[in-house]
Parts: C-alpha cells; structure tokens; sequence
C-alpha cells in the first residue's frame, strides 16, 4: 500500500515538476511574451446588452486550456485571482496553483521517506503548500501600502488641476503620467475604462475593486456624489488628501507608542523557547519530561496555549484601528 503511494506521489510530482520547468522555460526565452499575454488579457471587450454597453474584462487563470477550464467552474477562485491582480504578480493564478501543489508535494515526501508513514506528513505538506499563498498576501500588502502612500500627493495633484481649470479626466491622466506603480498603473487603466465607454462613476467603482484601500473608497464616494450633487471638487478632494495626511502622521505615533507593547510581546513569546533549548542542552533528561511524559505534555500543551491566548490579547490591545 505504502509502495502504490508512493509511486502515485512521485508520478504527480513528476508531472508538476516538468510542467513547471517548461513553463519556466518558455518565460525565459520570452520574457516579453508574458507582458503582451497580460496586456491582452487585461484587454476590454465591448459587449452590447439591451440595458445598455457594458465592458467585460477577459479572465483567463491559466495558459494550459484544462487547468483554465478547471479553474473557471471552481466557486471562489475570483477572490484569488484579485489577490495576484491586488499584489501585481507576473504568473498567473494556475502557476501559482501548480506551485503550491509541487511543494507541498516535496516536502510530503521528503516527510515520507523520513518517518515511513502516511498520515504525519501531511500537516507539514499543508503548512509548505500555503508558502505561496503566503507570499503572495505579502506582496498584495506591500503594494496596497505603497498605494496609500501615494494617494495623498496624487489626489493634490488632481486638486491643483482643477482649479488651473482642468477637467477632472485630464488630472487623473497627469496622475497617470507623473506617478509609477501602483496608482499611476491603476488610474491609466481606468481611464482606458472609460475611454472604451464606461461612465466616469463605473469606472471608479471597479477602480475600488482592484484596489484594496479605503482611503480610495472615500475618494471615490466623494467623487460620485459631487457629481450628482455639484459642489467644489477641488475643495472636496484637497480637504480629503489633507484627511488622509493628518491619519499617516497619527497612524505614526500610534506605531511609536504601540512599540514597546510589540517588543514586550516578541520577548514574552521567544523567552520560553529559547530556555527550554538552553536547559534541554544543560540537562537533557530533565526536559525530556515535558516531551515524553504524559503530565509533561499535558502542561506543555497548556502553557502553548495560554501564550497563543496572551499573543493575541496583546495584539489586540496594541494594534489600534485609525
């Protein structure tokens, strides 16, 4: 049984391995065939409804037809492929797939031929194939920090261009021009929305919807209902940028304040472990206890738990919202 599995594992890791190696390959020799493939893929269709024109964005997930196929009737597989659009990953929502299962796979049997068991393995293989994931809800925060960084200046650049008399389109295209990724990126395509037809509010909604920011989402409303309303939207988006301004500063000395809480809890939650190992070496069968004895795992477990409860209780109380 342990042989027909592993033989099984071995033989779907062999395929992930060489599909992966090609797909390495072809990017490789063409590096700019996966730009063109992005900008095609991001390409606007027009089609026409009784309702009225709207704009349908393309999804492709992958570039082997059976994986994209797969990946289109799978429920929930949008809010992923927001996350690698979000993070503004160069592969594509079936490499990362592919990724994940050839390394959870790799380390299951690596774990395998260790143990010589089926079933330990398998936590370790979950917490391997997550480091993509992982990897990618990094990089999805540090572009969406980035992204709130920007947002003060450009919104007083659209602000300026309004009242040198420009139209509120012309300061999201200098906003385009002057400023590189992630918003200058992010506002040049939706002016390309609305270029291609869709009203300035869709455009902006959808612009919300790529963005993970709520500060933009204020931007956006504010936008909006000036334009159903009237009023000075040069006056409207300047007090917002100075808004947003007033929150970083405040937002710092939060994060000065908050320091000494983050390193008191980063000491509470090294010390222990740290002693444990200093003690196992000082006196090995004195700390096996905690490991082999039923009593002393029971109280390991315990206190494991107890720190995980006061991990989060202090981040609760230092992580404060603005």
């Amino acid at each position: 049984m342990n042989i027909l599995f592993l033989g099984v594992v071995i033989f779907v890791l062999s395929l992930l391995v060489i599909e992966l190696s090609f797909y390495a390959l072809r990017i490789i020799q063409h590096p700019d065939r996966a730009t063109v493939r992005k900008r095609l893929y991001r390409g606007l269709e027009e089609e026409t409804q009784p309702g009225g024109n709207e704009l349908i964005k393309k999804q492709v997930f992958s570039d082997i037809p059976f994986l994209n196929n797969l990946l289109v009737s799978t429920p929930g597989i949008s809010r992923l492929q927001l996350m690698i659009r979000q993070a503004d990953m160069k592969y594509t929502l079936g490499f990362f797939i592919l990724a994940s299962l050839a390394v959870g796979l790799v380390g299951y049997l690596f774990c395998f031929v260790l143990l010589k068991t089926i079933w330990l393995p398998i936590p370790l293989a979950f917490a391997l194939a997550s480091l993509p994931y992982l990897h990618l809800c990094w990089k999805k925060r540090q572009r969406m920090m980035k992204f709130e960084k920007q947002l003060p200046e450009a919104l007083s650049l659209i602000a300026r261009a309004l009242r040198a008399g420009h139209a509120f389109t012309s300061g999201m295209k200098l906003v385009a021009e002057e400023f590189t990724d992630p918003i200058g990126p992010e506002f040049e395509e939706t002016l390309d929305e609305i270029n291609f037809g869709l009203s300035v509010d869709g455009a902006l909604k959808n612009l919300t919807q790529r963005v993970d920011c709520p500060d933009m989402k204020f931007f956006v409303v504010s936008v909006i209902l000036q334009r159903e309303t009237g009023g000075n939207l040069a006056e409207i988006i300047e007090g917002l940028a100075h808004l947003i301004r007033e929150r970083f500063k405040f937002r710092g000395k939060v994060r000065v304040l908050s320091a000494e809480g983050k390193l008191s809890a980063v000491i509470l939650l090294t010390l222990p472990f740290l002693l444990f190992v200093c003690l196992y070496f000082l006196n090995q069968e004195y700390m096996e206890i905690l490991i082999l004895d039923p009593v002393g795992r029971m109280v390991s477990a315990v206190s494991l738990t107890m720190m995980v409860i006061g991990v989060l209780l202090i981040k609760r109380i230092i992580n404060v919202e603005i």
